[in-house]
């Protein structure tokens, strides 16, 4: 890519979205004047990169190069989802949501080959953006075959900054990518078995050699912070199919784990009980502590290897979504506050979650720094899900008193009234609809 940087620099296009060889776009004709061409990326024009000399090779016309250059890019997830970015003149600028629509997004997809758009995602949902916000307003029709053809207006509607940094996600990856980098299996995006895409397949990674420096090159491929922890042996379990690359050796510079040194794709000594892993800073889960089931308890999101609780004053119920959604716990019956599930271990987390409750997991959530609490173990909040686990009040004078029933899966029982309390028919009334708890009855009533 390097190569197909210069020559999308030297032109004007922006950023080298692809590398292409056998004649992608075509034989040409004519002389081949250069073969075995090098560039270390900072060259003016490609006339000045390395190469056998002029008119010397052992190519033929079906072994031409091509470049896809662009003047727009995703930075997120993959070349086809992402934070909008677009050039204008040398500098990348991310895009106002205010200012951009489906219209737009079409246009974008259909540019990196990517399809259709799917989702067009504002409030900085693929983290903030650096230097500056674009100062002008897209206004493209949709049947644009590029960026640089929507016309656009300086007269701007918002005044907007990187809390408001647009996304998209667009339906397919391009086929003219032929590869990728992603983590698999480890609870989120930022951590899990390393598998690349090469031609068309995923394939995963050989762990010989495998250290921080090459972890670090694919959290920061992945935009996902820093490298927390180099992974051998399959950590995360076997993948599947190819394995892809072996021995592999990352130097700091390097931004994709395809351009680090390794042997040919595809030439190795392993299986894939050696498939290497990666944990990321920006890796984060969520899970329920210290409650009834799984589906209740404190809560508790995963960044890197530590575990942190939540402030009650900075989680609300469109974050309680997201956490019932990731567990496969349903909706959210009722967001607990004052350690209601009892006090943490550890830090409590830095961040202040800003989901818009339609994230499939925690890790797509946008966050903010900015805590406006000072919060101690004390303001844990706790989270109670629907669940898979049903409850009914039975033998009672209405479906709002009797004796405590849970079903869990296909089988329906009782609950012990050691330690049962009025904090835990509060949570039980609200689940049912029931308002507040009035009474808890044990042994001698024998209901509740």
């Amino acid at each position: 890519m390097s190569d197909a940087a210069v020559v999308c620099r030297e032109l004007g296009c922006g950023e080298a979205v692809d590398a292409l060889s056998d004649a992608h776009f075509g034989s040409g004709s004519g002389p081949i004047w250069r073969d075995d061409i090098f560039c270390n990326g900072s060259e003016s024009t490609l006339k000045h990169c390395r190469s056998q000399g002029w008119g010397k090779h052992n190519c033929d016309h079906k072994q031409h190069a091509g470049v896809i250059c662009s003047g727009v890019r995703l930075v997120g997830d993959s070349h086809c989802s992402g934070r909008v970015e677009v050039l204008h003149g040398e500098t990348w600028s991310t895009v106002c949501d205010a200012d951009f629509d489906q219209q737009d997004a079409k246009v974008v997809c259909r540019e990196l080959g990517c399809g259709l758009p799917v989702e067009v995602l504002g409030a900085a949902a693929f983290g903030r953006g650096e230097g500056q916000v674009w100062s002008e307003e897209l206004q493209c029709r949709g049947n644009e075959s590029q960026i640089h053809f929507c016309p656009t207006t300086s007269s701007l509607k918002h005044n907007c900054s990187h809390d408001n940094d647009v996304g998209l996600v667009c339906a397919g990856k391009s086929s003219r990518v032929s590869y990728s980098v992603r983590l698999v299996d480890g609870g989120s995006r930022c951590a899990g078995r390393v598998e690349v895409l090469h031609r068309g397949q995923w394939g995963t990674v050989c762990s010989d050699y495998w250290d921080l420096s090459d972890a670090a090159v694919v959290c920061r491929e992945l935009r996902c912070g820093e490298a927390v922890a180099a992974l051998s042996r399959a950590h995360f379990g076997p993948g599947s199919g190819q394995i892809w690359m072996d021995n592999v050796e990352c130097r700091k510079s390097k931004s994709k784990l395809k351009n680090c040194k390794s042997p040919e794709w595809g030439k190795h000594n392993c299986h894939h009980g050696e498939d290497a892993g990666v944990i990321c800073s920006g890796h984060k889960k969520s899970t329920l502590t210290d409650g009834f089931h799984h589906c209740s308890g404190r809560v508790e999101v995963l960044l890197g290897e530590t575990w942190s609780t939540v402030c009650d004053a900075d989680f609300d119920q469109q974050d309680a979504e997201v956490v019932c959604r990731e567990l496969g716990c349903g909706l959210p019956v009722e967001v607990l506050g004052a350690a209601a599930f009892g006090r943490g271990e550890g830090q409590m987390w830095s961040n202040e979650l800003q989901c818009k409750g339609n994230e499939s997991q925690i890790y797509s959530c946008p966050t903010s720094s900015s805590l406006r609490h000072n919060c101690t173990h004390d303001s844990d909040v706790g989270l109670v899900c629907a669940g898979h686990t049903q409850a009914r009040l039975n033998n009672g004078s209405d479906s709002c008193s009797g004796r405590v029933e849970l079903q869990y899966l296909s089988e329906r029982g009782t609950v012990c009234d050691v330690s049962w309390d009025m904090r835990d028919a509060s949570v039980l009334c609200g689940q049912l609809n029931c308002g507040s708890a009035v009474a808890v009855l044990g042994f001698l009533s024998g209901t509740t």
